[in-house]
Order: C-alpha cells, then sequence, then structure tokens
C-alpha cells in the first residue's frame, strides 16, 4: 500500500495511508515506534495521552507493542461488530505470552463452551428476584460504615469503599461475613494484580516467569490469595454437607450445581471463579464510588441537584430496591462517572482469522484493543466530551447516541454477569452515605490515574467528612 513517512513530536516514525487502488491489501495507519519496543515507551510514559494520539490516525489504528501488533478500533459501530454481531470471530486474547495466569479457569478468561456453562451455572444469583434480595445487605453495610465514619475524620476513599464493596460482594454473593483483616489477602493481591498490569510500569511488559522481585511478591500474594479461597470454599463444603440440603448463593451453585449430564465444575474453575469475582466485583465498583464521590466534590450544582432528589424520594432512610428506579438523577451522575472513568477501561480480543474491518485487513490471532476510555470521551457522541453533564443521559438525548459510545460492562453475550448488581450497589451505597455526609476534597481535584487492570487513581483520594 502506497504511504507516506512522517516523524510524529516523538521522533518516532509514523506511517498514515494515501490512496490505495481498489482491491489491494490495506494495513491501518498508525505510528510504527522503534524496532523490538514499538511503541512501549509511549505506552509507559503516558499511557491514556497515547490512546489519544492512536485516534488521531482514524478509526482502525495499528501500533507495535514489544514485538506484538495490535489494532486499536475506535468506533461504536466496530465495537459492536467485535462483542456483539460476530463474537464467535474475536477471542479473548489473554496475553499468555506474558504469562498472566491470574484466574485462567474462571469466566472472565476461558471461552466457548466452557464460558458458556459456567454462564449458565452461575445465572441464577443474578436474576431480578436474587438481585432484589441483595439491598438490604448493601444498605446495612453502607450504613455500618456510615457509623463508623467520624465528623472530621479524613478518608481515602478508595481503600474505604474497597474494603465496604468486598464485605457487600462476600455476604450477598458468597454468604461469607468478612470480619476485620479478613480482606487483607484479597485487597493486597487487588494491589499487586493492578501493579503487575500497570500501562506505566516497565514490569507490566515484562513475562511473569522472569524472577523479578516483581513477579516474585506477585506469586507470593496471589499464592496467599488462593489459599485465603481454597478455606472459604472449604469452609462452605463442609456447612452445606451438614445442612438439609446446600444454600442457592453463588458458591453453593459453583459447588453442588450439576448439569443433566452429570457435569459438575472442576476444583480449579471453582477456585478461579471465587478468585475472579472477589477481585473484579469489588474492585470495579469501588472505583466508580472513588470517582463519584472525587467528582461530586468540585460540582456543586449536581450536588445540589443529587441531595434534593435524595430529600424527596427517601427523607433520610435507606433506600429500598423499589426506590432505586426512582432516583433517576443519582443513576444519571453514576453512568456519567463511568463514561469518563470506566474501570474497565480497554477491553482486549483477537481474530480467530483472518477479518476486514473498517476497509483494513487485520491478521488472525493479533491483539484488537477497544479503548472505553477514549470512545467515551469522542466528541463525535458527546458535546463537551471532558465535562462532567450527568443530564446527557436524560433519555431523549441518550437515543441519539451509538449504542457502543457507552459500554463500561463491555457487550453482548460477554457483557459483566454482575452489571444490574453493580448498579444496585453503586446506587445503594451513593444514597445511604451521601445523605449522611458531604465531603470536603483533601487530595488532588485532578489524580493521575494508573492504567492497571483497572483504571486506579495514582495516589489515594482524600476527603474530611462532614456529617449532615
Amino acid at each position: 500500500m502506497p504511504v507516506h513517512s512522517d516523524t510524529d513530536s516523538n521522533g518516532e516514525a509514523s506511517s498514515r495511508p494515501s490512496s490505495t487502488a481498489s482491491g489491494s491489501r490495506r494495513e491501518p495507519p498508525g505510528p510504527d515506534g522503534y524496532p523490538i519496543l514499538g511503541s512501549a515507551h509511549r505506552i509507559i510514559r503516558e499511557p491514556l495521552d497515547f490512546l489519544e494520539e492512536l485516534h488521531s490516525y482514524g478509526d482502525v489504528v495499528r501500533y507495535q507493542i514489544v514485538g506484538n501488533t495490535a489494532t486499536a478500533l475506535f468506533h461504536p459501530e466496530h465495537v459492536q461488530r467485535v462483542l456483539v454481531e460476530e463474537p464467535q470471530s474475536f477471542e479473548r486474547y489473554l496475553f499468555a505470552d506474558q504469562g498472566f495466569d491470574f484466574a485462567p479457569e474462571g469466566i472472565l478468561f476461558n471461552d466457548g463452551e466452557q464460558w458458556a456453562n459456567q454462564r449458565q451455572r452461575m445465572q441464577p444469583a443474578f436474576t431480578v428476584d436474587r438481585i432484589r434480595s441483595y439491598t438490604e445487605t448493601m444498605a446495612e453495610y453502607a450504613e455500618e460504615t456510615a457509623d463508623a465514619w467520624g465528623p472530621g475524620e479524613e478518608i481515602a476513599l478508595n481503600r474505604a469503599f474497597s474494603r465496604l464493596t468486598l464485605r457487600i460482594l462476600a455476604k450477598a454473593l458468597f454468604d461469607i461475613e468478612l470480619e476485620p483483616g479478613e480482606d487483607d489477602a484479597v485487597t493486597r493481591a487487588a494491589q499487586l494484580i493492578n501493579d503487575q498490569s500497570n500501562s506505566r510500569s516497565v514490569m507490566g511488559l515484562l513475562p511473569r516467569w522472569l524472577p523479578t522481585p516483581g513477579n516474585r511478591r506477585y506469586r507470593r500474594t496471589m499464592d496467599a490469595y488462593r489459599d485465603r479461597v481454597d478455606t472459604l470454599i472449604e469452609t462452605r463444603r463442609r456447612e452445606n454437607e451438614s445442612a438439609s440440603k446446600p444454600g442457592d448463593d453463588l458458591l453453593s451453585l459453583l459447588l453442588h450445581q450439576r448439569d443433566t449430564d452429570g457435569y459438575q465444575l472442576s476444583e480449579a474453575e471453582i477456585r478461579d471463579n471465587l478468585i475472579t469475582f472477589t477481585f473484579a466485583g469489588h474492585e470495579t465498583t469501588s472505583l466508580v464510588l472513588t470517582y463519584t464521590f472525587l467528582t461530586l466534590t468540585q460540582h456543586a450544582d449536581v450536588r445540589t441537584r443529587l441531595e434534593e432528589e435524595l430529600e424527596e424520594v427517601l427523607g433520610g432512610r435507606a433506600p429500598s430496591f423499589e426506590d432505586v428506579t426512582r432516583l433517576e438523577y443519582t443513576d444519571r451522575v453514576l453512568r456519567e462517572v463511568m463514561r469518563l472513568y470506566p474501570p474497565a477501561y480497554i477491553i482486549f480480543r483477537k481474530p480467530t482469522s483472518d477479518v476486514t474491518i473498517g476497509g483494513y485487513e487485520i491478521p488472525e490471532g493479533s491483539v484488537l484493543s477497544l479503548p472505553q476510555y477514549q470512545i467515551h470521551r469522542d466528541a463525535r457522541f458527546y458535546d463537551e466530551p471532558e465535562a462532567f453533564r450527568p443530564d446527557r443521559w436524560r433519555e431523549e438525548i441518550d437515543d441519539t447516541r451509538p449504542e457502543y459510545a457507552y459500554f463500561p460492562f463491555g457487550g453482548g453475550a460477554r457483557h459483566c454477569i454482575g452489571m444490574r448488581f453493580a448498579m444496585l450497589e453503586l446506587t445503594v451505597v451513593l444514597a445511604t452515605l451521601w445523605q449522611r455526609f458531604d465531603v470536603e476534597l483533601c487530595s488532588d481535584p485532578e489524580p493521575e490515574l494508573e492504567p492497571g487492570a483497572t483504571l486506579q487513581p495514582a495516589e489515594d483520594v482524600r476527603v474530611r467528612l462532614r456529617e449532615r
């Protein structure tokens, strides 16, 4: 394909396509980067700015990273094709060459029949009736957290919400009451998982089998995490064996539900799914709550409208399941936070055969990235995309936007199984705590972001509490 080569502001060679003859092979444009490393140095220095730079090349953009060719897709139509219309043609990309071994047998990382069997087995824990039953636990634990907070106290929101959402998840989904300190193994592992997959760290690009201090620490922490999970599994197995019938929580479903042909999940599948849910199920929700409180401290008009709605609908009491549908502005606030700060900020896939996307040829097995963070901030789909405007989610405006211009929970058959659980928890916790406390921000109003397994603030988000 005829191209002309430029040099970008960072000194890298870059390729942009010019006109091409009909029927000739077309590769996507994009920065060529440096030999072997590709654009790794840009990703390490400024990962989110790098996404914006990639988008300047178009909606289908090629880039190199440590010997791998990747293609970023920036248009909702391409995202919809990959996630919804042709999911069988695009498998999960697991970074297997990096030796990333986080819960490989869990629902987050497997494919095909194994994934379908696990999804079907877990679905009863996420029906509307089951979701409804979790409301009281969410409100109760949020109230306990509020009771433990004191006026004038300074807290790190990201840490406090991590503990709260882990307790809620453990009780609601696994019927496990975590005592103080029992969450340490999980929270330490969550931090290490993010550290090891941090786009701004050279360590995140190195294979896990290298005996670096970081990799050794990661293995020790993950071993402790797995030991903790194994203990929970064995405790529940003994409890169910002595009971007249197994419980109906998610862990009991994993342990005891059998398919009609007698198939039962392996021990590795049970453990890896418990690891998956304890990490992803609490980490993403705690981040949304952190960014919500952070953003509210800086928008008095939004705070006022939120408080007026909470007073009108709840009047100081804890929200019920029926209340949640009436908290319309609260929902808009949360949706807008997830637009600007999607916790799972990028999705990876790989084509199972050569495909053509947007007129460009993508080879089988290459890396495809679908960056929510950048698509959620695309001016083609959002007026003033960097602005925090919850009212952009009013129905009459929302209907004018391509469906996959917004996909914080993924999409298609593999959309997050806990989406309704998460939205209920976010609404209940926000409504409960915001009725009890106003907060004054004590840390950076625009914290640096650390893209790892999730989109973390680089430093603690700290606030001082003021009781209402």
